[in-house]
This record gives C-alpha cells, sequence and structure tokens, in this order.
C-alpha cells in the first residue's frame, strides 16, 4: 500500500478512504485532524494477481498498525466503505484496535441497503436519469461509465458543499475491479452471517458520526450495530450529507467533535 503520514505528533490515528477503491478521498481529513494527531493515510490495496477480498484488506491493515503503531491500540477513522472495514480490522484483530470514528458508514443488511436505494430513486428526475443514460454511452470504460454517473448523482448524497474537489490531490484513476472484487465479498460475508454478527468481538469505544441528508440511512445503520455494539455512540449532523468534511453547515463542529472525542478516548 500507498502510505501518507500527516503530523508528527500527538496519538496516531489511521484514517480510511471509502469506496472501496475511492483512494485520496479522505486527505482533507487526515490532514486537517494532523494538528492535534499523526493521522496515517493508507490507500487501500488496487486490483491485479488474485481476486480482492475483506481478509486481504483486513491483513494489510494489520500489517501496518503493526508497523505504525507496535503492540499498542491504534485509533481508526473510517469513511463510509473505509468505516466498515475499520469494524472488520477491530473484529479480526479487536487487540489492534484502538477508538473508531464511524464517518457515513455503509449498510450491513439488505433492509438498510434497500432504504439506500429508495432514497436515491426519490432524489432523481427523468432529466438527471437521461443524462446518465447519455454520459455512460459516451463513456468507452466501464470505470469511466462509474465516474461520470458518480459525478451526475454527487448533490443526492452532498447537502451543501463547500468545493468537494478543492482539496483532493494526489489521487489514482478510479480502479472499478478493486470496487468490485472488494465489494463482492463484503456482500457474501453479509449474506452468510459473517457481518455484522463479528462485531460482538470489537471492545473499543465506538462513535457514529452521520449526516441527516446522506442517503444511507444512519438509524437505521445504528439500530442494525448496535445489538453487537453497544458501545457505540451515535451522533448526526442537521444539513449535512456523507461527506461531513465538505459541508459547510457542517465542517467545524465534525472536526471539533472527531478532536474531543478521540483526545478523550487515546489518554
Amino acid at each position: 500500500m500507498f502510505v501518507r503520514h500527516y503530523g508528527i505528533s500527538g496519538p496516531t490515528v489511521l484514517v480510511l478512504h471509502g469506496g472501496p477503491a475511492a483512494v485520496g478521498d479522505v486527505a482533507p481529513v487526515a490532514k486537517c485532524i494532523s494538528e492535534s494527531f499523526h493521522a496515517v493515510e493508507p490507500w487501500q490495496r488496487s486490483s491485479g494477481g488474485v481476486p480482492l477480498t475483506v481478509a486481504r484488506h483486513i491483513a494489510d491493515l494489520h500489517e501496518l498498525v503493526t508497523d505504525v503503531g507496535g503492540d499498542f491500540p491504534t485509533a481508526i477513522l473510517g469513511h463510509s466503505w473505509g468505516a466498515m472495514l475499520a469494524l472488520c480490522f477491530a473484529a479480526e484483530h479487536p487487540g489492534k484496535a484502538g477508538p473508531i470514528v464511524l464517518v457515513g458508514c455503509g449498510a450491513f443488511d439488505q433492509a438498510c441497503r434497500s432504504r439506500l436505494q429508495a432514497t436515491i430513486e426519490d432524489r432523481m428526475d427523468d432529466d438527471l436519469r437521461d443524462r446518465i443514460c447519455r454520459a455512460s454511452a459516451d463513456a468507452v470504460e466501464p470505470a469511466d461509465q462509474f465516474i461520470q454517473t458518480f459525478k451526475l448523482t454527487r448533490h443526492i448524497f452532498d447537502y451543501d458543499p463547500i468545493n468537494p474537489y478543492a482539496d483532493k490531490e494526489e489521487f489514482e484513476p478510479f480502479d472499478l475491479q478493486a470496487h468490485g472484487e472488494t465489494w463482492s465479498d463484503m456482500r457474501r460475508l453479509q449474506d452468510n452471517g459473517t457481518y455484522p454478527g463479528a462485531f460482538a468481538a470489537i471492545d473499543s469505544p465506538v462513535l457514529m458520526l452521520h449526516g441527516q441528508y446522506d442517503p444511507h440511512p444512519g438509524k437505521m445503520i445504528r439500530d442494525s450495530l448496535l445489538p453487537y455494539l453497544p458501545q457505540l455512540e451515535y451522533h448526526e449532523y442537521e444539513r449535512c450529507g456523507h461527506s461531513p468534511w465538505i459541508e459547510r453547515f457542517a465542517r467545524e463542529e465534525f472536526f471539533s467533535v472527531i478532536r474531543e472525542w478521540l483526545f478523550r478516548k487515546t489518554n
């Protein structure tokens, strides 16, 4: 994995991007918390060779956490898919995981996924559907189709964003194969009952931060996790979508809550 480090003092915090395969998207988060923490931003493994699995990503994180934290638990902040991966890692290696922050966490059951898709559909109109069809027809590569659709539907996920691309840098072309392989394995593990049941092994304190406008149903996802994570704390932001750090009305409070909570839980 390619790994970027921000800040040189304070407790170490692993900052995990979403997607899967949305490398570079949490760089602004890592930079902002680096005033108080040593933020470590790994770019998760890309496709090639054997198919990617959740277990492979967990093994990569274990190697990284051992390298940066030694025998001590490491705090983890994950966004979307990265939040899901943080929980999977902590379930497999509870002694290595420190406090966990879940930002815009993804869904672990069909009911939550169905609500997510219904919300997305409700926010679309015929004009947007037509533009998506035209963009897909014009794109040559499947990855280009995916990215064009993402850009056209970005407003469905954001409430009132400051320029969402202003702070994103040094990111690579979207790896659609990595995305597909990883998400397919996650769905398999949900369907066979591994997740979220395995999360009962997690002893770490867990904070879930979610925007009210995020089409991912925050309270439903929280309720699906609470039977296995009774220690989970939940905080929801008004006028906020899937990525709080780009939201005009939530950004300041978002970072304030993260700094205060992580500082308290790591000291």
